[in-house]
């Protein structure tokens, strides 16, 4: 396939890159710096810039593009970034692939379960209404933006990724070191549902979404444990004790409104991707926790 990537340089995009071109894939990666590279494609999102011609051809596009919104403090400059991040990126390639001619490109955008606000033990699958939380305001227009896409009669596939347990990034990346060295333990009560998925079954699901037939929301997940099993058990595949635990309070104090996703509960299933017939190599925190500690 000629796939066209978004964010090919993140935690999942990085992972999911290096998949596809070992699976045979032709892959082109959007950049906003000149470029250097004959798989490079110049886009500028925030001044709406793409050639459409980049996109020609291609059988799918997958927009993995946005600023993370943990890595600094959510002030409202950040906030307005985080949202534009999304919106501007999603925007442009979904009214770039409404201009081309059919049979036009899939659009695969990523999304997240933050979508759904804190819901607590209530099951949620992919025809829940959206939360009014920040991240689900941003997950609204989000979507919003790809409906040029739709509207022109694209396949368009909406990723809401949960929690992606892999090395080296993602919900991981703070909590890791801390559960190596045994000063690891619940967030908060501990009592709220952690939707997650290992970055490998990410990278599958996405892969599999590229073909199958599957157009809208679908919840990437593989399940959800309350977030005190998940640290327990990553704490015991590495023979670490899990008992140092983070108090909500505090949390609030240094991730402002961020701790609404690490303290939130999303109880998410993947009922579109299960439906759709995908079986996750990782089905539960057992098996997902010994392929993070052998991933080192």
């Amino acid at each position: 396939m000629h796939i066209v990537l978004a964010g090919s340089h993140g935690f999942i995009g990085t992972a999911l890159r290096s998949s596809l071109q070992d699976a045979g894939h032709d892959v082109r990666v959007l950049v906003r710096h000149a470029v250097t590279r004959p798989e490079e494609i110049w886009w500028d999102p925030a001044a709406g810039r793409l050639d459409p011609a980049a996109l020609h051809g291609a059988d799918a596009v997958v927009d993995l593009a946005g600023v993370n919104p943990g890595t600094r403090p959510l002030t409202a400059a950040r906030k307005r970034e985080v949202m534009s991040s999304r919106v501007d990126t999603a925007g442009l390639l979904a009214r770039t692939i409404a201009r081309l001619d059919a049979p036009r490109p899939a659009l695969l955008q990523a999304s997240g379960i933050g979508a759904y606000g804190d819901r607590g033990d209530t099951l949620l699958d992919e025809t829940e209404p959206l939360g009014r939380t920040f991240f689900a305001e941003v997950v609204r227009q989000w979507e919003d933006a790809t409906r040029p896409a739709q509207d022109a009669g694209a396949r368009v596939v909406l990723l809401r990724t949960g929690v992606v347990l892999g090395p080296g990034g993602g919900a991981l990346r703070p909590l890791w070191p801390l559960l190596r060295l045994g000063l690891g333990g619940r967030l908060g009560s501990g009592r709220q549902y952690w939707s997650w998925i290992t970055l490998h079954d990410e990278v599958r699901a996405i892969e599999h979404l590229l073909t199958a037939d599957v157009a809208g929301p679908v919840n990437l997940v593989t399940r959800a444990d309350r977030n005190q099993d998940v640290t327990a058990a990553l704490a015991q595949a590495l023979h670490r004790p899990a008992v140092v635990a983070a108090p909500a309070w505090a949390l609030r104090l240094v991730l402002q409104d961020f701790s609404s996703e690490v303290l939130g509960s999303v109880r998410a299933t993947p009922a579109a991707l299960t439906a759709s017939g995908f079986v996750p190599a990782h089905p539960d925190l057992a098996s997902a926790a010994r392929w993070l500690v052998e991933q080192g």
